[in-house]
This record gives C-alpha cells, structure tokens and sequence, in this order.
C-alpha cells in the first residue's frame, strides 16, 4: 500500500497513521513528505503543499527531523521504522532498533525498569536474508529529557528455549543494534505446565553463607535454593519458568520476567537511621540522574561494609554516593569501591542436564549439589561441592512402616560403630563419641558420612538404645560431638553408639537421606510394622555408593 495512504497530515502539522497494517522507513516517510511539500495545492487528508513550511530535513537516510511543528505520534512512530525520527526542536526522539536474532523470536524490551508495551510480537518488518527478526522505532526522549538516559535491554525469555539479553548504554540517531540466541534449550524441555507444579523448589532470599565445599568454611551467596526432590536440572528449568516471558512470579520484590541477579557490587559505610532491610530497593541521585536497583544481598543489616544489588533504572554510584532503602528508610555511603559483576541468562546459570554451572552469587543448599556442579560465591571464589548423595527406602506405608537405616558389619546392624567417650545423662546436650582416628579421613569409621542433623542411637546403662536427636556436630581428631541432642540417657564412658541414618516412621511411600559420599559404606535395613496389619520383619544389606544407593522393603503379611 502507498505510503499516502497510510498517514494524514493536518494543517497544524500533526502526522497521524490512518492505515491498519502497512509499515514504511523513515526515508520514504522523509520522501513522501518532500512530495507533498511542491504540490500546487493542498487536497484531501495531506494538507500541506508549496504554501506550506518545510516539514522535514535529512541527515542520512535513517535520520531525519521534523521541523516547523510538524509531529508524529507514538502510533505513528510503530509504523515507521529502519531510522530514528527526531522533532520538537530535539525535545522528542524516536530511535531506530534492528534485531539480529532467529526468526520466529519474541522480543521483549526493557526500558527505566520496565518492560515497553509490546506492539512487535515475533516480528516486525523482518529481513529473514540478513538474519534480521524486528525494525522499529522507541521513544527514548521526551519533554526535553532522555528516558533513563536512552538505555535499552533487549531480552528473549521463551520458555523452552534459550534466555539471552543485549544492553544498549544510550541509543544514538539511526539503528541501534540488538543482537539475541533463541534457540531450542535441550535442558528445558519439560512442559510449562508440569514445571509450574514445583512449589516446593523454595528459596531463602538474602545474605547466605554456605559452606558448598565443605571445607568448613562459609561461602557468602545471595540466595539459598531448595531443590527439594527435584533434580539440579529441574531447579534449573523452575528458575527459567519463574523468569519467563508473562511470568507473575516475583523474585526479591521483582517480578520475574525483570529479574537478572547481581549487577553490581558495593563497598558501603556509614550507615544511619538503620537498620536496612534485608531485600530492598534502594536510590540515588547521582550526576543529576535518580537511580535505583534492588539489593538482594548485605553482609549486614546493623553494620553493612558490602551490599549487592541488580541495577533496575539509571547509572551506577560512585564513591560518597549515599544510598536509601525504600522500605527501610536507613541510607549507606558508597566507600569507594563499585564492581560490575557479570550477567548469566537465566540468572542461575547454565545446565549441563546433570550439573549446574553457577551464576555469580547464585547459591543452593550445599545438600543439593553434588561434586559435578560449579558454584560462584560473591567473593567471586568458584566452589566445588563434594559428592552428596542420597539412599532411599521405598516400598513403605506411610504412618504405619517404622524405619530403622544403620551401619552394617558382617551382615548385621553394627550397634558398636562408635564408643562414648564422655559419661551423659538426661540433661546432656552434647555427646561425644570416640571414632577412631581416622577423622577426618576417608574410611568407613569418618565423619565425612554423617548428616548434617539427624538421630544417632545410644546405649544408656540400662542397656536400652535411645534414639537420641542432634542438630549439628564438630569433629575433633579422634571423636566426633554432636550437638543440640534430646532424649540423652545416662550412660557412661565406652557404651555403644552408632548413626541411625534412617529413623522414623514412615511419612511417604520412601525415605530418603543425603550425605556427602567418602567411601562405600555397608548400610543395615529394617522395617517393621506391627500394627492393625502387621507384617513380617523385613531386613537387608544395602550400600551408599559414590552414586547413592536404594532399597525397596518387601511387605510380607504376619497373618
């Protein structure tokens, strides 16, 4: 359709599209113009002609200004494209976008925190030959001032496909490339609907420290992922799906499909009106421009030296800048030191199918990793996890079956795997057992093997074996203590002691426990029910191996 067929002009210089879908450059527009400007005399819906003032002038073919009041409008402009539109004496800029990307992709565009009102879809005056998916023109400059200083993110979050983003630091007049992947994600290739089913993939938002290399000492990240019963690869697809295109998830206040995890790192002091939040927005005005972004991390919330935040509108601070939590109120100084920290998209990081490489700062459960994952720390130190893994018990009836996992010797439960090294009594709460001095080696008498909480059983001096509960333990050169224990007996110096690994009733059809692998160790099983339906002990030998191990208990009726 010809170009005058798709726009009007009005004698005080408005421009207005009247077509329904026909999309024109900036230069025909440009000529088309220049083709009313010598008509003789004005007709129809084009009022402007050889009486008329001039209504445009070109820099270059993708450039070009509209002078003497004429004007388009924000409709206008989404019919326009390959070029950048300038008009109101340079208070109003409309710039040109080119996306090189596959075919077929849906763009989306961030701008001052938000995401601009799609009108592209999948595409938008594409040049399939030269790899172009989208041509079109963003409002980057009104009433006088730039819009967020005429930044641009690009992104593509498709579910079931590659995630990819493309900054722009400050649109220039002519075409202001994007260039995004989207591509089939071999890793993501479980239905929306089935992923969106895993709640129970949950996080702990905030300042983490972990220990993800088990070396004793914490790791700082910004998050702290529960996989649950999920695998590392199905954590990876429930943090793409919390993320995707028209998601309604919110991330650290954000919603989803804005998220992209740490941008930048600050050095901070000086803080009042504290404490801060833990997870907030924070603002500032620097260079005249007000700035945000949300911090998603502080090393403290009372006496903060660092915090990290993802960068949401404006330019990052520099030093003396004072910060403000939204939520809180408190306001830090920046001490220096800014650090840009690299993007990963998804913001988790990349999946192998069976590892996950880690994003910067992107943190989960040290039990949820094995030694085939890479893990990057805020301090930026990449981590490498032990091997954790997991035994299960299946097989059960839940409120009925009671399990009992130990160690194994000789084919029997191995009730003489450690000894008690100090006499307890009730009101104990540490118990510490002699384990040889192995510790903290890698036989099958380490502690390399324990749970981190969990039950261990111990010979009272009524010679009854209590199931005794802890919450933590050290490990010395030649004993182990375990500490936050209930239902201690009396007993005294050398009773047996031994890991009940598994010891409960049964909540589910299986049990499970996860522990970081040493070396083979022989396990113990039994399940028993002697209930309303009883059945006949069950007992096996099983092994956790550097892959885990399972059983499944067979119920024979006791009739």
């Amino acid at each position: 359709m010809a170009i005058a067929d798709d726009f009007s002009v009005a004698v005080n210089g408005d421009i207005r599209y009247t077509g329904s879908t026909a999309n024109h450059t900036v230069i025909d527009f440009h000529r088309w113009l220049g083709d009313l400007m010598d008509d003789a005399e004005a007709s129809g819906d084009d009022l402007a002609d050889i009486t008329s003032a001039t209504s445009t002038e070109r820099s270059t073919d993708n450039f070009i200004t509209l002078i003497n009041g004429y004007n388009i409008d924000d409709a206008a402009a989404q019919h326009l494209y390959d070029g950048s539109v300038v008009q109101s004496a340079g208070a109003e800029i409309y710039d040109g976008i080119l996306v090189f990307a596959a075919q077929g992709m849906y763009l989306e565009l961030v701008q001052d925190g938000a995401l601009v009102t799609n009108f592209w879809t999948t595409a938008l005056n594409a040049d399939a030959a030269n790899g172009i998916s989208h041509r079109f023109m963003v409002k980057t400059r009104t009433a006088g001032a730039d819009i967020d200083g005429r930044r641009l993110l690009g992104q593509t979050r498709e579910f079931g496909f590659t995630y990819s983003e493309f900054p722009i630091n400050g649109t220039s007049r002519g075409n202001n490339v994007l260039a995004l992947t989207y591509a089939d994600d071999l890793n993501n290739a479980t239905a929306e609907g089935t992923v969106s089913g895993w709640t129970t993939i949950t996080n702990t938002e905030g300042y983490r420290l972990i220990d993800v290399d088990n070396d004793t000492v914490d790791e700082p990240y910004y998050s702290e992922w529960n996989r649950d019963t999920y695998t590392i690869n199905q954590l990876y697809e429930r943090m793409k799906w919390l993320t995707r295109r028209g998601t309604i998830s919110t991330i650290y206040g954000v919603n989803g499909e804005l998220f992209r995890g740490v941008t930048t790192e600050i050095v901070v002091d000086t803080i009042t009106s504290g404490p801060l939040s833990a997870v907030e927005e924070l603002t500032w005005t620097e260079a005249t421009v007000v700035s945000a972004g949300t911090m998603v991390a502080v090393d403290s919330v009372s006496a903060p030296t660092k915090l990290w935040l993802q960068l949401t509108k404006g330019i990052k601070p520099t030093d003396g800048t004072t910060l403000t939590g939204t939520t809180s109120g408190a306001t830090v100084d920046v001490n220096t030191t800014v650090t840009d920290r690299t993007i990963s998209v998804p913001f988790c990081g990349q999946s192998t199918g069976t590892a996950l490489i880690g994003a910067y700062g992107f943190g989960v459960e040290a039990a949820d990793l094995s030694s085939i994952d890479k893990i990057t720390d805020l301090d930026a130190q990449l981590n490498t996890p032990p091997n954790n893994v997991t035994f299960t018990i299946s097989g059960v009836v839940s409120g009925q079956d009671r399990i009992l996992i130990g160690p194994e010797n000789a084919g029997d439960l191995d009730e003489g795997q450690f000894a008690l090294s100090t006499a307890v009594t009730g009101a104990s709460t540490d118990v510490i057992l002699k384990v040889g001095t192995e510790i903290p080696g890698t036989g099958t008498d380490s502690a390399v093997d324990t749970p981190s909480t969990g039950t261990i059983r111990l010979q009272g001096d009524d010679g009854i074996y209590y199931r005794v509960t802890y919450t933590g333990y050290t490990v010395q050169a030649s004993t182990m203590t375990f500490t936050g224990c209930a239902n201690v007996p009396i007993a005294s110096i050398d009773q047996n002691g031994y890991i009940s690994y598994i010891d409960l009733i049964a909540t589910s059809t299986s049990e499970n426990f996860t522990v970081v692998y040493a070396a083979d160790r022989g396990l113990f099983i039994r399940v028993r029910d002697g209930g309303a339906s009883p059945i006949k002990t069950f007992e096996t030998t099983g092994t956790l191996g550097s892959s885990g191990g399972s059983s499944t208990a067979i119920r024979t009726p006791d009739a």
